[in-house]
């Protein structure tokens, strides 16, 4: 008679024996292999590439992305690639959990990309096209060209109106020049879409992310319903200093006495000028120290970045990961004020979500499990850069210097994050409805929504392509809502650390600094298993609950 441990034995060199003869999970490996031999590489090149033409906006250097991001895309619309994830993917053989995932992950990237190669030249091209125009375009005000960090400033300090509205007019122009561009892309969009049996790029797009229409609808309706209320409140306060500060009637405030240029930032009206506080300090330094405090090592990636601002660089700020492997970089154009403090905040948590990944989870699956994932760590850091008592901990500030700002902060954080809701859900419909019915006056659209969400009225006579202005409109579609979602979850953490982690009554004194137990969790938690599992399985894994606005609602609304 055998004994138990040979009899367990022999079962687990049958279950194996079993799992490696299974044709299809052996077909799904050969298909990674491949792949990520072909990709991988080019994956890399297209990174360090595109970064040589955000850091320089040298022309050879789109040219030469341009060419790599076509190979790419080329690589993901093979049709018979495509066929073959199809195949795998309906046949449900793929029992192993992290091959299943990777064909999943392979079969989400193959989709959006069913296209004949001369639609995907023309859409490779024009992106490429407008992405230099955005890189390399500065408005004019009386005839001179300035830079958005100059208009930004006009916009925060002027009192003049005359002298503002140039420059929101200025921070417009770009609008003028890359619509014609935008709506041929939409259409090219549109047209891949509809070839693969959706309505529309919108709805193409988010299938591909793991999400819906339906559930957008949802979460976006419910949070209208919830902040416009509240939103109508604090804007009536904020209209009538501002019209105070600018020596207009309330009914006189147009879009440029908001202090951006899409009023999707809190204008720093109160009583108190965060500004001050960051103009003497290092607000890299200080980001790079918080990040210390809580076990998570920046230096590599601040090493390899792009930090100040030049001419012919991307004036905007992005993170990238370059392999995979641990070369994670940032590009920023840095001013010692809060703006740039939250920024540095944000860049490092989308820096610091990819440097932590598990080295040990496959090349595939070694990325964050949605781009919302992402978004929600990236913000929520920056949102520290207005926390009273990270402010004390990070600045040295005496305990009356804290509760002053904290008075103000409390204010600024909920008005901030209500203009935010009611800003993204302006990109959110828009988008939507760019691409549902894309031959309809885009202009008034625009306005419509602007004036709906966000209260601010429409210059008169103004028939301008503003909607273009937004680069994540032309360059990074169907995204934006990730921001909001991104919001909900910042939200949902950090209740979840406070409460459970930090195993406080309330988040009353929290500043995160210091707290290993923080960074641990982090990692550990959200980092590590990178896309292993769908995005919604990690959020209620991480957090014991699925995604919910609830905890948004809590902090900023009631």
């Amino acid at each position: 008679m055998k004994s138990i441990f040979a009899i367990v034995a022999v079962s687990i060199t049958l279950t194996i024996i079993v799992s490696c003869t299974n044709p299809q999970e052996k077909q799904m490996r050969q298909f990674v292999r491949d792949y990520l031999e072909q990709v991988q590489p080019l994956q890399k090149e297209a990174a360090l590439t595109y970064w040589k033409a955000a850091t320089t906006g040298a022309a050879e250097h789109y040219a030469a992305y341009s060419e790599l991001e076509l190979k790419l895309r080329q690589i993901h619309s093979d049709p018979e690639k495509f066929a073959q994830l199809k195949s795998l993917k309906n046949s449900q053989s793929i029992k192993n959990r992290l091959l299943a995932r990777q064909l999943d992950i392979l079969y989400n990237a193959f989709l959006p990309n069913q296209i004949d190669s001369t639609l995907l030249q023309q859409i490779v091209q024009k992106s490429t096209k407008v992405e230099k125009k955005f890189s390399t375009f500065r408005g004019e005000i009386d005839g001179a060209k300035v830079s958005n960090n100059e208009i930004e400033d006009i916009l925060k300090n002027e009192t003049d109106s005359s002298v503002r509205k140039k420059a929101w007019l200025a921070s417009k122009q770009v609008g003028a020049a890359v619509s014609q561009d935008v709506f041929e892309l939409v259409k090219l969009r549109n047209a891949n879409a509809h070839k693969l049996g959706f309505a529309n790029f919108h709805t193409l797009s988010l299938a591909a992310s793991e999400q819906n229409v339906s559930d957008l609808d949802k979460i976006f309706n419910e949070l209208e319903e919830l902040t416009t209320a509240p939103f109508q409140e604090l804007k009536a306060e904020l209209d009538s200093i501002l019209a105070e500060m600018y020596g207009v009637g309330v009914e006189g405030l147009m879009p440029w006495h908001y202090h951006d240029p899409f009023f999707q930032e809190t204008p720093q009206v109160y009583a108190i000028d965060l500004d001050s506080y960051y103009t003497d300090k290092d607000v890299v330094k200080l980001a790079q120290d918080f990040f210390a405090s809580i076990t998570m090592d920046v230096k590599s990636i601040l090493q390899n970045s792009d930090l100040y601002e030049r001419e012919g660089k991307n004036p905007h700020a992005f993170s990238s990961d370059i392999d995979r492997q641990g070369d994670v970089r940032i590009l920023c154009n840095v001013v010692n004020n809060e703006r740039w403090m939250e920024t540095m905040l944000h860049e490092l948590g989308h820096g610091v979500y990819d440097k932590y990944n598990d080295p040990s989870v496959p090349y595939l699956l070694r990325q964050p499990a949605a781009a919302f994932t992402t978004e929600a760590i990236a913000m929520f850091f920056g949102r520290l850069s207005r926390n009273a008592n990270w402010m004390q901990a990070m600045l040295g500030l005496s305990d009356a210097e804290r509760d002053k700002i904290a008075r103000v902060t409390e204010k600024y954080m909920r008005l901030k994050q209500l203009i935010f809701a009611r800003w993204a859900m302006v990109m959110y419909h828009f988008e939507k409805e760019l691409y549902a019915h894309p031959e309809q006056d885009l202009q008034d659209l625009w306005w419509q929504l602007v004036e709906r969400f966000q209260l601010i009225q429409k210059p008169a006579g103004r028939h301008e392509p503003d909607w273009a202005a937004k680069i994540h409109i032309a360059l990074y579609p169907a995204y934006y809502h990730n921001y909001l979602l991104g919001e909900l979850f910042a939200s949902q953490l950090h209740h979840y650390l406070v409460h459970e982690v930090l195993e406080r009554e309330s988040d009353e004194g929290v500043s995160y600094v210091n707290q290993i137990k923080v960074g641990d969790y982090l990692k550990s938690n959200v980092f590590e298993p990178g896309s292993v599992q769908p995005w919604n399985v990690l959020i209620s894994k991480a957090t014991g609950e699925p995604l919910t606005a609830n905890y948004f609602v809590e902090q900023f609304v009631n």
